[in-house]
């Protein structure tokens, strides 16, 4: 059995595709996208929690801040990469296993795994999952 907790915020971000598989998304364009984090561990730690949800919103929102209104285009961090939805998932993610692993904020010592969804509509969303 797995416990999970999924904390909510969102982003606004612009950038564009190389490739032709994108077709008109190749242009400069917006996105604004809700973002889910899950947090999953097979057991409770002492005080019946997987992660403390009030430090795992406020470490979301750190994140996701630091994405939006921006031109992820023009951030170096991303070089020449397609920040596609499955793309930010992964850097979403990512960011917050390091967070969990320096104690930083998001503290759940049992957490196990993470899973980041990026909605881009009510019909379209991606999802990345990483062990801790």
């Amino acid at each position: 059995m797995t416990f999970t907790v999924t904390v909510r915020n969102h982003m606004m971000i612009a950038h564009s595709f190389t490739g032709e598989s994108f077709g008109p998304a190749q242009r400069l364009h917006g996105a604004t996208f809700i973002v889910d984090a899950t947090f999953a561990a097979a057991e409770l730690d002492p005080d019946g929690v997987v992660v403390d949800i009030g430090h795992a919103a406020v470490t979301l929102a750190e994140i996701t801040g630091s994405l939006t209104y921006r031109n992820l285009d023009e951030d170096p961090e991303f070089g020449d990469a397609n920040t596609t939805t499955e793309v930010l998932c992964k850097v979403i993610a990512d960011r917050l296993a390091d967070r969990i692993a320096d104690g930083s904020r998001a503290s759940g010592q049992r957490v196990q795994s993470i899973t980041v969804t990026l909605h881009e509509s009510h019909i379209a969303w991606a999802s990345y999952s990483r062990s801790l």
